[in-house]
């Protein structure tokens, strides 16, 4: 059996035939199928409007500037986000406050409020590898506009009422390939408050049309997120049987354990406690492919911080990722399942 491929998108030939079908009617560039695809996905996190562009970074920027802050106004943002966040503060002008995780990988509030005195005009909450928070109150009571990136996150729930998106005034995510819902491509962000949503359009207004999301992306997302359910629960269904083979192992699971939550199964990531580049090179020797989860992240520059960044540095430095996604054959899940049964 050759290499388990780390990621595959979920497309069938229905997704394509909408493609084709945007190709027949002569309308590739961003149209009416990217404003039907922007309602869909505003519709399906709970939202308003908003926008959608061809470029992650350019939606960070818009949903940065949309909060009307000024150069040198502070961030929070943990070091498990991406380091593209650090090039949209630089090109708005903005300073990052970097803060720790929780348990969960996810940003670590009681850090956040620690922060406070360094007056944080706003708070980018991302939500890495599936996760989101058992209740949003919690950052709601630290009174900054919050910025929430779903953009590994899109369809978790914690107990049938909180989803992903339920925290943010401004709710963000990016469509690459490897996404749960993927247009090839490009990124939308949406909110509810008429005055963000205004600023959005201006920003994304200034580069028009040439920033905008194609219609030849934007109806493969329109197909895929008419099925999205469907695939979260196939994406859990796989997470969940990879749980039960970690919990056989020496490895610790990245984030949330309980039975409440329903991880939309981004991605499988395990904390190991051998060296991370002997567990994925034994990964290999069983034909399955497996790489750092946190390589891209803020955290990778800060390895040796381990007093700043307690909870973040292990899954920065140990953190390895495999396989998740619903084109998975019966032979390539029984032989990830062996492999992190194994891990130490």
């Amino acid at each position: 059996m050759a290499l388990i491929r780390f990621y595959k998108p979920a497309l069938y030939r229905k997704d394509m035939d909408a493609v084709l079908q945007t190709m027949v009617d002569e309308k590739i560039g961003p149209g009416d199928r990217k404003k039907e695809f922007l309602r869909a996905f505003a519709q399906y996190v709970g939202k308003k409007d908003g926008i959608a562009l061809r470029s992650y970074l350019d939606v960070i920027v818009a949903s940065l500037h949309a909060l009307e802050l000024k150069e040198g106004d502070g961030v929070l943002i943990s070091v498990l986000s991406p380091k593209i966040y650090l090039e949209a503060f630089r090109r708005t002008g903005l300073k990052p406050i970097l803060i720790d995780t929780d348990e969960t990988g996810l940003p670590s509030l009681d850090d956040a409020a620690s922060k406070l005195d360094e007056n944080p005009k706003a708070f980018v909450y991302y939500e890495p590898q599936c996760q989101i928070p058992e209740s949003f109150e919690a950052l709601k009571e630290l009174g900054l506009p919050v910025i929430e990136d779903i953009s590994q996150s899109l369809g978790s729930v914690y107990s049938d009422t909180v989803k992903a998106g339920m925290g943010g005034d401004i709710v963000l995510s990016e469509f690459e390939e490897n996404a749960v819902v993927s247009t090839g491509g490009g990124a939308a962000a949406v909110s509810s408050d008429d005055v963000k949503i205004e600023n959005l359009k201006k920003e994304a207004s200034i580069g028009s049309p040439y920033v905008d999301l194609p219609d030849m992306n934007a109806a493969l997302g329109i197909v895929q997120l008419s099925k999205v359910d469907a695939l979260l629960a196939r994406r859990n269904e796989l997470y969940r049987l990879f749980v039960q083979s970690q919990m056989k192992s020496g490895a610790k699971l990245f984030g949330s354990s309980s039975p409440s939550f329903f991880a939309n199964g981004f991605g499988f990531s395990v904390i190991v406690n051998t060296k991370p580049d002997d567990a994925i090179e034994f990964a290999r020797k069983h034909e399955v492919s497996a790489k750092r989860t946190f390589s891209q992240s803020i955290g990778s520059r800060y390895q040796d911080k381990y007093d700043r960044f307690p909870n973040a540095i292990a899954p920065v430095t140990r953190a390895i990722s495999f396989p998740l996604y619903p084109f998975l054959s019966k032979a390539e899940i029984e032989s990830i399942r062996r492999v992190v049964s194994h891990l130490g």
